[in-house]
């Protein structure tokens, strides 16, 4: 049984109620697994032992494909050993892949299928373009409506990789009138290896209310649903929905992926066509 407490990663779907999910642990291991709000499951999927970066992956509107950025040390196919995929969530068999210069590589957001990236010219097989994910820290968190607040340092002129500040985001409850904020601590993307830092950033989350503010940092991940229900991936490594009430936070889904360890196992069929 895994006894250390993952680290752990959500992406949402902007389009429907899925939610891409990435634990890391043990250290040379990543794990992908399908959160669905609706049916409240989750399906674990594909074992990598190797890197996924997943502040520089995306998944797709719709939640079926994921397009991750992924360092294989020991990987012998063409594409080399840091590549960007294209698979089907939560498996990680590339239906559509391509090598890249190396890990400071930025990673790519699925965009619609009439827009283009001009840097990009590539004939997906799936009804998405791919566009390169932007210079800036919690991109991915932008691209689903978070916004960064006015007293959030600002970035300066020569922070090529904006790892030198420390940005702050809010996002609005929906159908609520709380506030979430997400800030880095230390040296944004320069912190591998420290413990339940994603990426190389470590974050902390708080909420304001009427009452106040409130120091989330008992999450590593958080964020709204759509119902303004709180999403969060705990530091010891729990998937939660809690719902929003007047004297706190109910549980109202849970599931524990702190107790999981490698298994990798081939995808089934339909993940790999």
């Amino acid at each position: 049984m895994a006894m250390d407490s993952p680290r752990i990663y959500c992406i949402p779907a902007s389009e429907a109620p899925v939610i891409a999910v990435f634990r890391r642990g043990p250290s040379k291991w990543f794990h992908v697994g399908r959160w669905d709000l609706t049916q409240q499951t989750y399906e674990p999927g594909a074992w990598l032992h190797g890197r996924i970066y997943p502040r520089r992956s995306d998944l797709s509107p719709d939640g079926r494909f994921l397009c991750y950025f992924a360092h294989k040390p020991n990987a012998t196919w063409e594409h080399g050993e840091t590549y960007i995929a294209i698979s089907k969530l939560p498996w990680l068999r590339a239906i559509y892949a391509f090598g890249t210069c190396g890990t400071w590589t930025r990673g790519y957001y699925f965009i619609p299928p009439d827009q283009s990236d001009e840097h990009l010219k590539i004939d997906v097989p799936f009804p998405y373009n791919l566009s390169s994910i932007p210079v800036v820290q919690f991109a991915n968190e932008r691209h689903r409506g978070w916004t960064e607040t006015a007293d959030s340092p600002l970035r300066q002129p020569n922070d090529l990789w904006d790892e030198h500040r420390n940005a702050r985001l809010y996002k609005i409850q929906p159908e609520g009138h709380r506030i979430l904020y997400l800030e880095s601590l230390g040296l944004a993307g320069g912190e591998f290896g420290e413990d339940q830092a994603v990426d190389g950033m470590s974050v902390l989350y708080s909420m304001q209310s009427n009452e106040g503010i409130e120091i989330l940092d008992a999450y590593q991940w958080a964020d709204w649903d759509l119902q303004g229900n709180l999403l969060v991936a705990t530091r010891s490594g729990k998937l939660q929905v809690n719902q929003v009430e007047d004297n706190g936070l109910r549980v109202v889904f849970e599931v524990d992926l702190s107790v999981m360890d490698p298994d990798p196992l081939p995808p089934p069929s339909w993940a790999q066509n």
